[in-house]
């Protein structure tokens, strides 16, 4: 787990102003902000304007949050609706924490 004042780098690629990406957006922003509280940053690449990131960075879905630092890098694919895979996803939560629905 990442502990401590370890700055985090947060990549989110979505393509466009739809449903999905503004839900994305909303549940990064707020899972970033009750874990990481100061200690990241958040940039949206909409690939509608910036194609070329998603060969760049070799994304295959939308959306996707890519995490660049704490390395190394993970990538997690949807919407970030499902909170606990994201903070395993993340490296915030160890896998054996799941709590099963």
């Amino acid at each position: 787990m990442q502990q401590g004042d370890t700055k985090w780098d947060l990549n989110l690629y979505v393509v466009g102003k739809t449903s999905k990406a503004a839900t994305a957006i909303n549940n990064l922003a707020i899972i970033c902000e009750e874990q990481l509280k100061g200690r990241f940053q958040i940039t949206v690449i909409d690939l509608l304007k910036n194609p070329q990131s998603a060969h760049d960075d070799q994304i295959v879905a939308v959306p996707t949050l890519v995490r660049k630092l704490p390395l190394p890098e993970r990538n997690i694919i949807g919407d970030l609706s499902n909170r606990e895979r994201v903070l395993v996803g993340l490296g915030l939560k160890e896998p054996g924490e799941l709590t099963l629905a």
